[in-house]
């Protein structure tokens, strides 16, 4: 089972969850996320192909009356 995030160049990312056959299937969900607007990483480890995702907040929404 891959780790469920990484570190690379200071930048944390999660694993989305899911371990892919191959790398082909792993760059089509790259392409997803990254279409969301998401930073992608593919890594390939023991075997196993995992995407670990980040995204910087750029606006935080509240919800409800202000106190």
């Amino acid at each position: 089972m891959p780790a469920s995030h990484i570190v690379v160049e200071g930048k944390k990312y999660m694993w989305d969850g899911e371990t892919y056959p191959g790398e082909a299937e792993a760059n089509e969900a790259k392409k997803k996320y990254e279409a969301d607007g998401f930073e992608v990483q593919v890594v390939t480890e023991g075997g196993e192909v995992a995407v670990y995702t980040r995204r910087v907040v750029t606006e935080i929404v509240l919800e409800g009356p202000p106190p």
